[in-house]
């Protein structure tokens, strides 16, 4: 199967404009389309990394080149982007961004020994499920997400009836079916449950029949762009109604598209990676260049770091003896000391809440 890859080799080149590189790495994820701004995260992440890395003599003293692929958070042209990479020789994917994108990409990946570490697929399937033992996330499971969620939602909204919506993506939809499940295991009774479909601008039918059913909190497993305009019309609405989601809600678009509607949206997210003392200067770097910090920035940096200190242990970026370090080790990253469970579930600290106030996202104050 490789040598029917390296057809790709070409066009991924063209797509990069860069030459072979003494180790090529890769970045993957919606670098077009309406989750695009997810992308440019990881890119800036991906990029800050190597150049850091770079810097300091680079990995076994070989530098490293990235390549970049767009899967618009889109199935079947992830797994076009994990072929590509594999014809052009890549040896890492910190990627993909969507779990509906991970998942089916780290078939080839397996198949083709390219280690993965996704910064940012929540779906358990990823890992409970995963094809071959080069497959890893820096990011927490929707599992745990919508335990702390559900429980949260019980504990403060007790009194008010709670509906869940998702958009039918394996990310959306695995987020919600924790948190309801969470929910329901504490004692809540969920008001509705609904299925949207993702990338529509009008959602008034799903928001009318929220407001004849006396919903006070709306959980949305999905999206920022769908949640932004479910808020936003629900208070076009006269609704009072509290919008609560998870990760995918960590960026400044959301606000973008709610405006003072998204006032009071509260989502669940790891802590905070732009808090730790240790990340001060590559957030520093980042933001200095005029590129974004936020959200799966530093995942996808750290992602790279625990790579990268797996191929100096190893003293090579072959996969069998790259997977036994990433096993074994335990890594100092922007996110602090990391390791990796035997599923490749990495070991940080879980999730806690955020409200927006302001046009901004920070820790929840209780």
């Amino acid at each position: 199967m490789k040598k029917a890859l390296m057809a790709g080799a070409a066009l991924s080149l063209m797509m990069t404009g860069s030459a072979w590189a003494d180790i090529t790495i890769a970045v993957a994820g919606p670098m077009t389309g309406q989750y695009a701004s997810f992308g440019e995260q990881m890119k800036a992440g991906a990029e800050q990394a190597i150049a850091d890395i770079n810097e300091a003599g680079g990995v076994n003293g070989e530098m490293l080149k990235l390549e970049v692929g767009d899967d618009a958070c889109d199935p079947k042209q992830a797994v076009a982007v994990a072929n590509q990479f594999a014809g052009s020789g890549v040896v890492f994917v910190a990627g993909h961004f969507c779990s509906g994108s991970s998942i089916p990409a780290s078939s080839v990946y397996a198949e083709e020994g390219i280690i993965q570490i996704s910064p940012a697929s929540t779906n358990p399937a990823f890992t409970d499920n995963r094809p071959g033992p080069g497959v890893y996330r820096v990011c927490g499971r929707d599992d745990q997400q919508g335990d702390v969620a559900g429980k949260f939602l019980v504990e403060n909204f007790g009194d008010k009836k709670v509906a869940f919506v998702h958009d039918k993506t394996a990310y959306g939809k695995g987020l919600a079916d924790a948190t309801k499940a969470a929910y329901e295991a504490a004692g809540g009774k969920p008001a509705l449950y609904e299925a949207y479909t993702a990338g529509e601008k009008d959602y008034t039918a799903l928001v009318s029949k929220l407001k004849q059913e006396g919903v006070g909190v709306l959980y949305v497993g999905g999206y920022h762009t769908e949640a932004g305009l479910m808020a936003r019309q629900m208070r076009e609405q006269g609704m009072d109604t509290v919008l609560v989601s998870g990760d995918a809600l960590v960026t400044d678009e959301y606000w973008a598209i709610t405006g003072d509607a998204g006032e009071g949206t509260l989502m669940t997210f790891s802590p905070d990676p732009r808090k730790n003392e240790i990340a001060k200067p590559v957030v520093d770097k980042l933001l200095a260049a005029g590129k974004t910090a936020e959200g799966y920035a530093l995942y996808t940096y750290a992602a790279i770091q625990a790579w990268k200190d797996a191929v100096e242990t190893a003293g090579s970026t072959d996969y069998d003896p790259v997977v036994a370090a990433l096993n074994d080790g335990t890594f100092s990253t922007v996110l602090g000391d990391l390791s990796f469970d035997d599923k490749g579930d990495v070991t940080l600290p879980g999730y806690v809440f955020y409200e927006w106030k302001d046009g901004k996202y920070d820790y929840l104050e209780q």
